[in-house]
């Protein structure tokens, strides 16, 4: 064969497909997602995410010490509350679960970066990532309820908030907000595209918050839209968001590749529960391999475009990673 171009002669060797590599992933562009519970020496196994665990402040700090041996320098923590009413009051407690956990987090590991998730579903009676007022879940009512979370928990200590509510105007009020006490140098990581998906099942089993009546989809977006999430991006970093998000991950990569495109601001995906599931599951069959199944994942998901992954296997691949 008389051929000019043989695309596999850059294949040839590990050396040579390494010098040609377009896209690669580092410990360093991991966040962990950790459920926080109150009480001490807690790290209670969640049924429906086996591998996780609610943890106690002090658990937090042995898993942050462990994750960072590994090179994961980011954590996003969500709170497990017990305590829950109509108005989500526990939400913006400063000695609740997520203020508490962080003062004790940023003592042990001030370096650290610390991300608190803002969104009332995990203390609200009825599940809902708002305040349910008249059968509806009420957007400007909601977003000053969030404003006090988010002032909480940056009073704590965290370096960025990461609202993930998907009420309007929330980015733009929390940015107020956190200026208006000179806690500027906080940043917003914004839910800005969060679907409303299937993907999202195990999670809520960690969080005690599946909605008790209704479904989100009057919040989250439709998952057969893409101009939507755009417009919703571009909302977003008008008001202030120095991080926007994407979430699920996997069957949303062509929206990863779109807002990388065409906006000029790191990009974050969240590699969802259901989608950690579908991974554990099909291994424990022997369907497929389970290490090169997270790295695979995890790399089409930097390959589409996303700066930075929320995954619940970070410390796993970043172990993978550096091994």
């Amino acid at each position: 064969m008389e051929l000019i171009h043989r695309p596999r002669r850059l294949r040839r060797s590990e050396p040579i497909r390494t010098l040609v590599r377009e896209t690669t992933l580092s410990p360093g562009q991991l966040i962990a997602p950790l459920f926080i519970k109150k009480g001490r020496g807690l790290r209670e196994p969640i049924d429906t995410m086996p591998g996780q665990f609610r943890l106690s402040a002090d658990e937090l700090v042995r898993e942050a010490e462990e994750l960072w041996a590994v090179g994961v320098q980011a954590v996003n923590l969500f709170g497990y509350s017990e305590v829950k009413d109509e108005g989500a009051t526990e939400s913006y407690n400063p000695e609740g679960v997520i203020p508490s956990a962080v003062r004790t987090l940023k003592k042990a590991l001030p370096d650290m970066c610390v991300q608190t998730d803002i969104a009332l579903d995990p203390y609200s009676i009825h599940g809902h990532d708002g305040l349910v007022i008249d059968g509806d879940v009420a957007n400007d009512e909601t977003v000053e309820v969030l404003c006090r979370m988010a002032l909480a928990h940056a009073e704590a200590g965290v370096d960025w908030v990461a609202p993930s509510d998907m009420m309007d105007g929330r980015i733009g009020a929390i940015r107020d907000a956190l200026d208006e006490k000179e806690l500027t140098h906080v940043g917003i990581l914004a839910y800005s595209a969060k679907y409303a998906s299937c993907f999202y099942g195990p999670f809520r089993g960690a969080l005690d918050s599946a909605p008790r009546k209704g479904d989100k989809k009057s919040y989250q977006m439709d998952p057969a839209n893409v101009r939507e999430a755009l417009k919703e991006i571009s909302l977003d970093i008008e008001e202030g968001a120095d991080v926007v998000m994407i979430k699920p991950a996997l069957p949303y990569l062509d929206i990863i590749a779109r807002v990388s495109d065409e906006f000029d601001v790191p990009v974050a995906a969240y590699n969802v529960s259901g989608e950690y599931g579908m991974i554990l599951a099909a291994a424990e069959k022997g369907w497929i391999d389970r290490d090169k199944a997270i790295l695979e994942a995890l790399l089409s998901i930097k390959r589409a475009g996303a700066d930075m992954i929320l995954t619940y296997f970070a410390k796993e691949a970043a172990g993978l990673l550096r091994a």
